[in-house]
């Protein structure tokens, strides 16, 4: 995931979908049948989501590469290469018809972890902030974005059931500092009346500091009615300074704050678990999420 300011990009690459309704109907069995590599850009002359999920025949993975189709990601051990060429589902008013992105991402890690954490506090979905920050470039061929540069940050999770049986919500943020450190934020309230919250600070050689609990604040709701919150030092309140999704489960924002005395832009995710639990909702992601089980290569 990046941001540069005006242009941005979110790429993930799953295995067995946790937001496909195709695994959940099927009972999440068959994971390597159930994979997808999603694309979001974000530009000022109009957003792109791509969120195809394929077939087993689609994929190809190993060690030190990861392919869906026509995507895939190769690590070399310095840098992770995504190359991309999706459809982009329609997104009115400003697009009505399908459209093809394509192009290049290339991800410098700044620093490697070696932790990974418990966000449910039981150890059936767990996370790791793999490179907190990194150097990122943004080549396209389709999609009539501008390539550029910017900042970027690589995680991992990973469950053993479903997100809507771990989670009644959360909040998820992430931020560069002023000081050149990252600072990463899960609030969450489980499934059985728990509450989760992990606070990290992460400096450019990868060392992981946990802090104390933040003063959260409820943000404005989107079109769905999806609640969202965020954190700031004691004497500050969060400003949501864009929308980037807004669905009926899930919300991605830009949100401006304060944290350990330095102002920081954090890109900002924000889940209902009980949304996404509903079968209806899980109704509405094949027009987000179309499934083409059987991959043939484009001529």
């Amino acid at each position: 995931m990046s941001d540069c300011g005006r242009y941005g990009v979110s790429v993930i690459a799953f295995v067995g979908s946790v937001f496909s309704p195709y695994y959940a109907w099927r009972g999440r069995r068959d994971p390597d049948d159930h994979v997808c590599i999603n694309v979001a850009l974000y530009a000022p002359g109009g957003n792109r989501w791509t969120m195809t999920e394929r077939g087993r025949s689609a994929l190809d993975r190993g060690p030190g590469h990861f392919r869906v189709g026509p995507s895939r990601l190769d690590w070399d051990g310095r840098a992770l290469t995504i190359a991309f060429d999706e459809i982009a589902v329609p997104r009115p008013p400003r697009q009505f018809l399908p459209q093809r992105v394509a192009g290049r991402i290339t991800l410098v890690p700044h620093a490697i972890t070696g932790r990974t954490f418990d966000i449910d506090l039981a150890g059936r979905q767990r996370w790791w902030p793999i490179a907190p920050s990194g150097d990122i470039a943004v080549e396209f061929d389709k999609g009539g974005i501008p390539d550029w540069t910017g900042h970027g940050y690589l995680d991992s999770n990973w469950g053993t059931v479903g997100l809507e049986h771990s989670f009644v919500r959360w909040d998820w943020a992430r931020g560069a500092l002023a000081d050149g450190e990252s600072v990463i934020l899960y609030d969450a309230d489980l499934i059985d009346g728990r509450k989760a919250f992990l606070v990290l600070r992460i400096d450019a050689e990868g060392r992981v500091a946990e802090k104390g609990e933040l003063p959260w604040s409820a943000l404005e709701r989107g079109f769905w009615g999806v609640g969202r919150g965020a954190h700031a030092d004691p004497g500050h309140r969060p400003v949501i300074a864009r929308t980037l999704e807004d669905g009926p489960f899930y919300m991605r924002s830009l949100v401006d704050t304060v944290l350990f005395g330095q102002k920081v832009r954090l890109m900002h995710e924000s889940l209902s678990g009980t949304r996404f639990a509903n079968p209806i909702v899980k109704a509405m992601l094949p027009f987000r999420m179309p499934r083409r089980a059987h991959y043939q290569p484009r001529a």
